[in-house]
């Protein structure tokens, strides 16, 4: 393995207190490597989006070490953590979280721009392009299809260039075919660009992609190998 660019140990996370207490993460260890595509395998319930929310400093966990890129997320506050989220991680949900009041250039665009790229149309514009949708720049969420959205949500989240993509269900609103796609285009995207990029997922099928597969049971990594 290369150099960790996540780097997370003894995580825990916990909702409620008392008798409601709720264990979300029960300790959980988890290195990866710069340029490594990661699955993070397991059932509804098993604490994949909790670990991304922590990994991808959109949650704070009780208690862990969580390097990230070099930052300690976990001694960071929130506006330290926007900040250092800017540009260096890429998020694309199940949900894809377009605006619809904006254009799919501008979608793309203005996070850029409101992070001081003063080329911010023109770098959207080539990442649109770069995913298929250079016809749909000045199109609306509600004009595109479901994968054409999916779409401008990767290009949203490439553009920056991020050292690290997090992509929980990607495909899961998308029938099979237009999720396979998706799926060619975002292992692409990430070879081109050199992120790591982990994938939260329930389909084998989809995890066995990538190099490696952690799985998840109960809060607890069960599993952490090469995918066969």
């Amino acid at each position: 393995m290369t150099s960790a660019i996540i780097d997370a140990g003894a995580v825990r996370l916990a909702l409620g207190k008392g008798s409601a207490r709720v264990d979300i993460l029960k300790g959980i260890d988890l290195s990866i490597g710069t340029g490594e595509t990661v699955a993070l395998l397991g059932p509804s319930g098993s604490g994949k989006s909790s670990l991304m929310a922590i990994l991808s400093g959109l949650e704070r966990a009780d208690e862990g070490r969580i390097m990230i890129a070099g930052l300690d997320f976990s001694r960071l506050d929130e506006d330290s953590l926007a900040a250092a989220r800017r540009g260096r991680i890429g998020i694309i949900l199940q949900a894809f979280h377009l605006l619809p009041t904006m254009t799919a250039l501008e979608n793309v665009a203005v996070p850029l721009e409101l992070a001081g790229d003063v080329n911010a149309f023109d770098r959207a514009s080539a990442e649109l392009k770069a995913v298929g949708l250079g016809h749909r720049l000045d199109h609306y969420p509600a004009q595109l299809s479901g994968g054409e959205q999916q779409r401008v949500a990767i290009a949203r989240a490439t553009a920056p260039r991020p050292a690290i993509l997090f992509a929980d269900e990607p495909t899961g609103n998308l029938d099979a075919a237009t999720g396979e796609g998706i799926m060619d285009l975002l292992f692409d995207r990430q070879r081109e660009t050199g992120a790591t990029l982990l994938i939260i997922t329930h389909d084998p099928a989809l995890a066995r992609r990538c190099a490696r597969i952690v799985e998840m049971r109960d809060g607890l990594i069960v599993s952490d190998k090469p995918a066969i």
